[in-house]
């Protein structure tokens, strides 16, 4: 491919390729081309622009695919654009040639097809150069359309387009043309053509005026007919072109000339409405041509058309932008709404029309409404939509309060109202629902009437409109949690007093149970006793309805209504009702059969409705009951719910005779009743109805081919029964677009209804799959078929085998003798069936039975696979890899894979080879490649040959699809066929027609099958793979220039593959740009352009993965792209000014999928956790943007009238004027829940700062840096910002960004309160924020604030009072108010919290006010003790009083006057949660610390750190106190019980700073314990006396035998917690993992700050331990302990610069002092055993230091040989006197004594001086003897070689006080010979005083030493020094030198000082005298 890459083509090797590769080749060497010319220079390309031309123009004759003559056509275009123009001409005559040659063969066509985008390409190119040939080019093309086939017809559009484009208003000459021609096209056959006529005329409207003005009407009925028999693809490019249309017919400003005056009309936006309301109401039979069964009124419009009109409405509208709609906002809505409404009864006449006409209009509300418009014009859009249901209301009202009994029930105005009424009402929910609390201000508006408007539809005759209000009542609570009780309440209250209107009675318990069906959205919930009041209502209604006839079936279904929405409450509430709950289910069945046959003779047809009604809604609340009260389910009350079920099912049998009965108005009542009982049997465990399987098993065989049914509904059966991957090859229908809710109607067929509420009002309180739309269950008649399909499923899967063999062979007989549509029903319900008992079965691992069910199962499904539905072939093919699964049976696989062989090989037809191709690749998904090479082979052929099948797409879409499944099954098996495979890809690639697209779909889902089976392998450099490489690139190249957007999505996912294979070959910039381009065309409408959700995801996705990687990079190309792109991309997401960054954030407000909107938020999470502190002031602006962009300005006025300070004013001020000032900030108008992720992005990036630079904390260094380099950007410098936006986010309305706000306003307390403030010492940088910290917190504290955000801010209080940035008390009192007053509310009782919410939540509002006063409690006596105890003698002066400074007491004094209350409050809270958690009968023993612990131990995995560390601190505080010290000391078991509970929140907890609490509460436990130990030792010696130790018993652990039992010994907990730790630091520590028990040779290592504090901490623990056992417990731990330590010590002794040791050897060497030190060791019961473990463990250390297995340990000298005087100084000396190891340890210190380090000999030296002076002569003799000559030695070479700096220096002068200490110690014999050695040492190094002036500083040092310690020594030891004198005369003559020169320069320095004139000779005098 290399030889692709060069400016001409390289025909030498082009010639030498075969076919496949030329192709290859030349797209190669195109792609390469076009890179090229755009970067070489004018004069190369002219210089070679004639063969170039030549070149590609000899190309066109080489029939190029689709992609090549594309990209040959581009290179062509950029070639004449940057060289000569003068030849084009004779290329543009060369294409019209070609064009108009009469060779009409298929393998011409090409050719011709590619001098038309030739054409295309040149004109959009040079545009008006062109000017004067292009109408007879035109012509020419259009001539050729004529008689072109589809692909042709779809090229010249395309070609059309781009010439228009290339022209602009040049181009007007052909415009009638061009629109002609397009006209044609938009109506073709082919739906590709009807797509590229739809571009072309986009691109035509852009100039020809008449297609918005005269010719408007003809475009519009043009494009209905385009939307007749539509594909998705044509609707959304049909709805764009006429959307856009009728958009500049209203915008439009028309030239002004006088003449053309009279031809142009301004068109008004009512016409246009008109216009488009015509397509919807009759579409493209237009205005006057009605048709006849149109006037019938048989005939409505066809669902293709609406839909379509649907969209270009959406079109239309978000073209003319939000502005334009808020302003027309009142003429849209009333337009829209009246498209159901009663003037058009057309549209609405049957059920389901009228379903889909109103799930039309919400999608258009919906996508304009709540995608185009900011909050606050949703707000006024909520108002105008609550005023058209008030002007209904009103019309309804009035009608039915009319007299005459005639009109009032002939009214059409109240049925016809209502599709109206549940249109604005399901809008008005949602519009509430996403603002959320946001929509506050809206419901308290009383002009607005919200509340009033919708609860008064309650009443509506119609049910729709009664549920479609109750749900908007769900939607208000879910956004406004405030108003659920409280409309509860008003509900309840309505519906007990207007019990005897039937209208009250369904649409109030409507509207209670979606208000119960949103407690589960609402955290804070409901106040517990509604649960009672509602079941008593219920129960009511339920024993009332057979009082009055009227009312009893209404009275019914609203009682079983209201228990089913009460289970949803959980077992909580539903514990307490269910005995009532089941005595109901028992009352509502017959007891026994015969009671059934009574009830059958006696009813009549109104007694059996209600009967079936509420028999169904028993079930229902049954069902209910059973999903959402799982934990009640006991085998008691499973037992209590069994015994009406016998009946239900014995009815289900006699349904269809009560039907023949009582006739037609039973049918549905009775369906109801089968799917609900379905419904529950599904839920229950089969063996529940064990004994009714078989009759259960005939019902539903009978309904499922059942002689009425008429209704075929594949579309809503099958998807579930179906691979989810294999759905993608039917229907881009089937998989999720942004148009799903209104597609769907499409999949089910015009005679179905789509789901909506009003088919099962029960499902008003199930929680809907996508969260905020309503529920839209099926028509009943559907959801039955759904229901039976999977309980035949499970009931099959538990009758007996013949039992099944007999149904499965009815049901095959069933198909077998029915006919035509009925035979497609009866087998699409046969086969649903079949795979729904074979997917259970292969679930539960269950056996299908014997041969013979094998037989019937193959042919039920083989005829399924020949079936000419493709949904049902898609879910036999499923449904026979299911059969291969659970027969299991090698045989039977290989039987079922040759069945489709043959079937393969020997059919013709596109069924049975797209069905039976699917087989396969089933088969292999499901058994994994099926093993065998040969069968793989076999496999690979057929489908290869039949992927090559160019007469049908189809068959190559199944062929492909199903090799994609064998690529990804087979594994490493399919390596053999790589290559192969690849070229085939790469061929069809090349060659499908684009018209195509679900084939290139298809190829790409196997390109990216192959790439993930080559995997990392993609890295290799070898010849093979990287040709490989290369090839999958270019697939990918191939499939992004694609113009389908799923095939763009694929070419994503596989360069995303790619990408995490083989990050380095694939080109970033390129694939960053790619990604941008797509994203950044939907920004502006993104539920317009890139209308596919799918690709947007896969940009997504692979942007996501990028970024985990590259960040930085990605940023970069993306704004690289936004600076070279010029206007081309739209501006509205501006990356140029927002980066990437801010256009992501731009789409994720106005992204509506859930999954895309996750994977924006991970990628911004992903570029913030690696970028933010690189790019601080950006992500901070970003930040700072979204949540200034709609900060509502009203509500934070408050602040300034704060304001005391000067300093800050102007400060704040700022804050409420960034409102107003004109800048267009870049985002406008961002949602509630983007503002709440900007909040939270400000929290992660202070988090991702403390991990930084220390400056970013650091005001001082900050600045300093700053200045230095003023890129250097730091957090404290933002502070002001980081406060502003806390402050905007703390007081907006939307809940949500309060609690974001206050957390961000903790995070700000917490990591600036201690930083100072450089310009007023003393003071804090924070000081200057306290009003606008106080006015953030004031809100939180009003009585609506709900009770979660109050709790917040309660932390957020205590946090700022306790962290000391104001000191002053008056500045405090603000503050320290907002706590007084939530104290004050939760000491007034009940009465004053609020009724709204559960009474958990004001339980947790409470306890956050306790908490809060407890920290500030807990920090005012800290302070108060720390203060004192410095201060016991100094008393405050006056200024610091004045300052406040010195008010330690102060805050104590603030908490002082509650403190009486709140210790009651303390005490209480512990005691309930005391109370609470444990069973009444052991009140009487409750725990000591209550609440902390029992948090601890049941530690949730949400609970915060915070929390936990709050709980371990008041333990620590607990404990820090005498008396519950001595509780837990003297009970063994609660010390035990409180150490297992630390045990695990240090294993469940990764936080250092909760480990590190918890070691300390047990440091305290252990200290507790032995307080405990010492006090018992005491009081037995003083009662017994001294006279009797002997008999003493033990005390401590391990008594008198040392045995340390698990879970009973407080010393095991210990261990094994600090085991725990240690181990997590250092693994090395675990003989288990090191694979020894000995010591390993592994290197040293140091561990991190907090590692070490927790090692640290542990060892301190460790070496508290002996002192809590008996001398024989202690036996016992010795060894682990000594382990433990010197393990420590082994692996962390690393060598740190200057001697130092490590934090954790320094700790382990305190504890071993701790250790060796204990009493334990000298206590005679175990003196020996201690003497041999100690005497052991010196071996251990000195075993460190010799290498194990010839491995050399870089262990610290030091450390180790610490650790050994440590031996020899603390343990008794016969441990380490004898002499084996008293040797080693001597040889270790000589051999550090040679070691040349200085810092190691300086070491050494200091711990020898503590040896040599250790009292015990027995200890330090023999290092005196064996070390003292090579001491000597060492200090006379210093002598000779002068030491040259202060180490060395340092050096020789501990040397000299080791052999002056020396002399000390020394016997009297052997002093003289030590002074005579010291002396000359000395004397040599003094100076004289000609040389001490030259001297250096070092030497200066040393004369000056060595002076005065000759000075010391000469009268301690007179008589050897006169000696050594007497015989050394040059010693004596350099002494005097030296102590001459030293007095001339003592004169200098003081010449008062005489007596110091010959000291030396006094003090020998004086000596001698003394010793006379």
């Amino acid at each position: 491919m290399e030889l692709a890459h060069s400016l001409l083509l390289n025909e030498e090797a082009y010639n030498q390729l075969g076919e496949v590769q030329k192709a290859e080749f030349i797209f190669d060497w195109l792609r390469y081309l076009e890179k090229l010319l755009l970067a070489t220079s004018r004069s190369d390309v002219k210089e070679k622009q004639k063969t170039l031309v030549e070149q590609l123009l000899s190309l066109l004759n080489s029939s190029p695919g689709p992609p090549t003559r594309k990209l040959l056509a581009k290179n062509l275009g950029i070639l004449y654009s940057i060289g000569d123009t003068f030849s084009v001409y004779e290329t543009i005559d060369k294409c019209n040639d070609l064009i108009r040659s009469k060779d009409d063969s298929p393998s011409y066509l090409p050719t011709k097809l590619a001098a038309v985008v030739c054409l295309g390409s040149l004109y959009k190119k040079l545009g008006r150069i062109l000017v004067n040939t292009f109408t007879d080019t035109v012509g020419n093309i259009l001539k050729a359309m004529k008689s072109a086939e589809s692909q042709g017809r779809y090229e010249i559009m395309l070609s059309l387009q781009n010439i228009l484009n290339g022209l602009g208003a040049a181009a007007t000459p052909c415009h009638r043309d061009v629109y002609k021609a397009a006209k044609s096209c938009l109506t073709d056959r082919s739906m590709a053509v009807r797509c590229a006529a739809a571009k072309c005329l986009l691109e035509l409207q852009k100039e020809a005026i008449f297609m918005w003005s005269t010719d408007l009407d003809s475009v519009a009925t043009l494009c209905f007919k385009s939307f007749e028999g539509s594909n998705y693809d044509v609707r959304i490019s049909v709805s764009k072109l006429l959307g856009t249309v009728l958009a500049k017919a209203i915008i439009s400003k028309h030239p002004g000339a006088a003449a053309s005056r009279q031809s142009m009309r301004r068109v008004s936006l009512e016409e246009v409405l008109e216009l488009l309301g015509t397509g919807f109401l009759r579409g493209s039979s237009g205005f006057l041509r009605a048709s006849g069964d149109m006037l019938k009124g048989t005939s409505s419009v066809s669902r293709d058309v609406r839909v379509g009109v649907t969209q270009a409405y959406v079109v239309f509208v978000s073209t003319l932008g939000g502005t334009w709609l808020e302003k027309n906002f009142a003429a849209f809505l009333s337009h829209i709404l009246s498209l159901v409404s009663q003037s058009h009864p057309k549209a609405t006449q049957t059920q389901s029309d009228a379903v889909c006409g109103r799930r039309c209009v919400s999608f258009i509300l919906r996508a304009t409404v709540g995608g185009l418009l900011g909050e606050k014009a949703q707000i006024a859009a909520a108002k105008d939509i609550c005023q058209a249901i008030w002007k209904l209301k009103k019309v309804v009202d009035a009608s039915m309060s009319d007299g005459n009994v005639e009109t009032r029930l002939g009214s059409a105005d109240v049925t016809a109202s209502q599709h109206t009424l549940v249109c604005a009402l399901q809008e008005l929910g949602n519009l509430i629902y996403s603002l959320g609390t946001t929509a506050a201000p809206l419901l308290q508006d009383s002009s607005a009437g919200i509340l009033d408007s919708v609860i008064s539809v309650i009443l509506h005759p119609s049910v729709s409109v009664r549920l479609a209000a109750a749900w908007c009542l769900h939607c208000i609570a879910v956004a406004l949690p405030s108003y659920l009780t409280p409309l509860l309440d008003r509900c309840l209250e309505r519906l007990t007093v207007l019990k005897s209107s039937p209208e009250a009675v369904t649409g109030f318990s409507f509207a209670v149970a979606a208000l119960l069906g949103a407690v589960k959205h609402c955290p804070l919930g409901i106040p517990h006793g509604k649960g009672k009041i509602i079941m008593t209502l219920a129960e009511d209604l339920l024993c009332s309805a057979a009082q009055n006839s009227r009312l009893s079936a209404q009275r019914t279904q609203a009682g079983w209504l209201l228990i089913a929405a009460l289970m949803t409450l959980g077992p909580a509430v539903v514990s307490h009702h269910l005995a009532r709950v089941l005595l109901l289910w028992k009352c509502v069945f017959p007891v026994s059969p015969k009671d059934l046959e009574t009830e059958k003779s006696r009813g009549d047809s109104f007694t059996w409705q209600v009967t079936l009604e509420g028999r169904a809604g028993a079930l229902c609340a049954v069902k209910s009951f059973v999903s959402h009260c799982g934990d009640l389910l006991t085998g008691e009350v499973i037992q209590r719910l069994l015994p009406p079920l016998p009946c239900a099912v014995d009815l289900l049998t006699q349904l269809s005779s009560v039907l023949k009965t009582y006739g037609s108005p039973l049918k549905t009542p009775s369906i109801v009743y089968r799917q609900k009982l379905y419904e529950l049997l599904i839920l229950l465990p089969p063996e529940t109805y064990e004994g009714n399987l078989c009759a259960i098993l005939k019902e539903l065989a009978a309904d499922l081919t059942a002689s009425d049914i008429q209704v075929a509904a594949s579309t809503f059966l099958l998807p579930p029964l179906c691979h989810r991957d294999d759905l993608v090859i039917l229907s881009p229908l089937l998989q999720e677009t942004d148009h799903r809710f209104i597609e769907e109607q499409l999949l089910l067929g015009n005679g179905i209804a789509c789901g909506s509420l009003e088919y099962d009002p029960y499902s008003i309180y199930e929680k809907d799959v996508l969260g905020d739309s309503v529920p839209k269950p099926l028509p009943p008649v559907l959801s039955v078929i759904s229901s039976a399909i999977k309980l035949f499923g499970v009931v099959c899967a538990h009758v007996g085998e013949a039992q099944r063999l007999l149904i499965l062979e009815q049901l095959l007989d069933s198909i077998k003798h029915t006919k035509g549509a009925r035979q497609q029903v009866v087998q699409l319900h046969v086969v649903s069936s079949l795979s729904s008992f074979l997917k259970y079965l292969a679930g539960s691992k269950g056996n299908l039975g014997p041969e013979e069910m094998r037989r019937t199962a193959v042919a039920l499904v083989m005829g399924a696979l020949e079936s000419p539905n493709p949904l049902l072939r898609c879910a036999a093919a499923e449904a026979w890899a299911r059969l291969a699964q659970v027969v299991d049976d090698g045989a039977f696989t290989a039987a079922l894979a040759q069945v489709s062989f043959d079937k393969l090989k020997s059919a013709r037809d596109v069924v049975t080879r797209t069905g039976y191709s699917l087989a396969l690749g089933s088969l292999h998904r499901y058994l994994g490649g099926i093993s065998s090479s040969q069968h793989l082979n076999s496999c690979v052929g057929i489908l290869y040959a039949l992927s090559q099948d160019s007469t049908s797409p189809d068959v190559q879409t199944w062929a492909l699809h199903s090799l994609s499944l064998i690529i990804d099954s087979a594994g490493p098996l399919y390596h053999m066929h790589v290559e192969p495979t690849l070229s085939l890809i790469i061929m069809l690639l090349l060659n499908v027609p684009p018209t195509h697209a679900e084939v290139h779909q298809s190829l790409g889902r196997c390109l990216n099958a192959l790439i993930t089976t080559l995997g990392p392998e993609l890295q290799g450099n070898s010849t093979s793979i990287s040709t490989l490489r290369t090839t999958c690139l270019l697939g990918c190249a191939v499939m992004q220039d694609n113009p389908d957007c799923l095939v763009q999505a694929q070419a994503i996912s596989c360069l995303q593959q790619l990408h995490m294979f083989a990050p380095r070959h694939v080109n970033l910039s390129s694939l960053v740009s790619c990604l941008c381009e797509i994203l950044l065309d939907n920004s502006v409408l993104v539920n317009l352009c890139s209308p596919y959700l799918l690709l947007r995801r896969a940009v997504l996705a692979c942007l996501r993965q990028l970024v985990q990687r590259e960040a930085a990079e990605v940023s970069e190309h993306a704004v690289m792209l936004a600076k070279d792109s010029r206007e081309e991309l739209t501006p509205d997401a501006n990356i140029r000014e927002v980066g990437l960054e801010g256009a992501l954030l731009t789409l994720l407000d106005k992204e509506t999928d859930q999954k895309l909107c996750h994977d924006i938020k991970e990628t911004l999470n992903h570029m913030l956790t690696s970028m933010a502190v690189d790019k601080l002031s950006f992500w901070l602006k970003l930040c700072k943007d979204v949540l200034a962009a709609s900060a509502d300005f009203t509500t934070v006025t408050c602040v300034d009238t704060m304001q005391e300070e000067e300093g800050d004013k102007g400060d704040d001020a700022s804050v409420l004027t960034t409102g107003n000032d004109d800048k267009s900030y870049p985002f406008t108008n961002p949602r509630w829940a983007t503002r709440v992720f900007a909040a939270e992005c400000v929290c992660r990036i202070i988090n991702q700062c403390e991990n930084a630079h220390r400056a970013h904390f650091d005001i001082s260094l900050a600045q300093e840096m700053k200045k230095r380099d003023s890129r250097n950007d730091f957090l404290v410098l933002h502070l002001a910002d980081l406060i502003r936006m806390a402050f905007m986010a703390a007081t907006d309305h939307s809940d949500q960004l309060r609690l974001s706000g206050l957390e961000t306003l903790l995070v700000v307390i917490r990591r600036f309160a201690a930083i100072p403030e450089p310009e007023f010492p003393g003071h804090v940088i924070l000081e200057q924020y306290q009003a606008n910290v106080g006015a953030a917190l004031r809100p939180a504290f009003t009585s609506e604030t709900p009770p979660d955000v109050t709790a917040k801010a309660c932390q957020v209080c205590s946090a700022w009072i306790t962290s000391g940035v104001v000191s002053d008390l008056n500045d405090l009192r603000r503050v320290h108010q907002l706590l007084v007053s939530s104290l004050t509310k939760i000491q007034a009782g009940k009465e004053a919290l609020s009724h709204l919410y559960n009474e958990s939540a004001s339980t947790m509002e409470i306890l956050a006010v306790l908490k809060a006063w407890a920290e500030v409690y807990i920090i005012a006596v800290e302070r108060h003790k720390s203060h004192r105890q410095p201060l016991k003698t100094t008393t405050c002066s006056e200024e610091s009083v004045r300052n406040g400074s010195c008010s330690s007491d102060g805050l104590l004094d603030l908490v002082h006057t509650d403190l009486g209350t709140l210790s009651r409050l303390w005490l209480a809270a512990l005691q309930d949660f005391a109370l609470l958690t444990l069973p009444s009968e052991f009140a009487s023993q409750l725990p000591v610390e209550g609440i902390s612990v029992e948090f601890l131990c049941s530690l949730r995995s949400d609970a915060t750190m915070e929390s936990i560390t709050a709980c371990l601190h008041a333990l620590q505080a607990l404990l820090d106190v005498p008396w519950p010290r001595s509780k837990i000391g003297s009970d063994q078991d609660l010390g035990i019980e409180l150490l297992n509970v630390l045990h695990r929140v240090i294993l469940t907890r990764e936080s250092p700073s909760v480990q590190l609490a918890s070691l300390e509460v047990v440091r305290q436990i252990i200290c507790a314990a032995q307080e405990h130990v010492k006090e018992k030792r005491r009081s037995a010696e003083v009662d017994d006396g001294a006279a009797e130790k002997e008999t003493l018993p033990e005390f401590g652990e391990g008594k008198d035998t040392g045995g340390l039992v698990p879970g009973k010994s407080l010393v095991f907990a210990t261990l094994e917690l600090c085991v725990c730790i240690l181990v997590r630091q250092l693994p090395e520590l675990n003989p288990k993992l090191t694979g020894s028990p000995g010591v390993k040779a592994t290197k040293p290592q140091v561990l991190s700050e907090d590692g070490s504090r927790l090692v640290t901490a542990a060892l301190v623990i460790l070496s508290e331990l002996p002192a809590v056992c008996s001398p024989e417990g202690s036996i016992s731990v010795l060894p682990t302990i000594l382990y433990l330590t010197i393990g420590v010590l082994r692996e962390t002794a690393v060598k740190l610069p200057g001697g130092q040791l490590s934090p954790t050897v320094a700790a382990a060497l305190q504890a071993l002092k701790g250790i060796l030190s204990s009493p334990m060791a000298r206590a005679e019961k175990s003196h020996t055993a201690w003497t041999d473990l100690l005497r052991s463990a010196l071996t251990t250390v000195l075993d460190c230091w010799d290498p194990v297995d010839g491995t050399h340990q870089e262990l610290d000298e030091i450390s180790l040989l610490t650790a050994i005087t440590v031996f020899i100084l603390s343990t008794s000396p016969e441990v380490t006197t004898i002499p084996c190891l008293q040797k080693r340890c001597i040889e270790k210190f000589k051999a550090t004594l040679e070691i040349k380090d200085p810092v190691v000999q300086i070491k050494t030296y200091q711990l020898l001086l503590s040896i040599f002076q250790y009292p015990n002569p027995a200890v330090s003799y023999p290092y005196i003897y064996s070390l003292v000559s090579s001491i000597v030695e060492k200090l006379q070479e210093i002598d000779k070689r002068k030491p040259e700096d202060t180490t060395e220096l340092q050096v020789f002068q501990e040397g000299i006080k080791v052999l002056e200490a020396l002399v000390a110690v020394a016997e009297e014999q052997h002093r003289s010979q030590l002074v005579a050695c010291l002396l000359p040492i000395l004397i040599s190094f003094l100076l004289d005083d000609n040389t001490l002036g030259s001297a250096t500083s070092i030497m200066k040092s040393l004369h000056d030493f060595a002076l005065q310690h000759l000075m010391q020594i000469g009268p301690q030891y007179s008589s050897v020094f006169k000696n050594v004198m007497a015989s050394s005369p040059a010693l004596k003559a350099r002494l005097e030198a030296a102590i001459k020169g030293n007095q001339e320069s003592v004169k200098v320095k003081i010449p008062t000082s005489k007596h110091t004139k010959n000291p030396g000779k006094n003090a020998s005098i004086q000596l001698k005298t003394n010793f006379l």
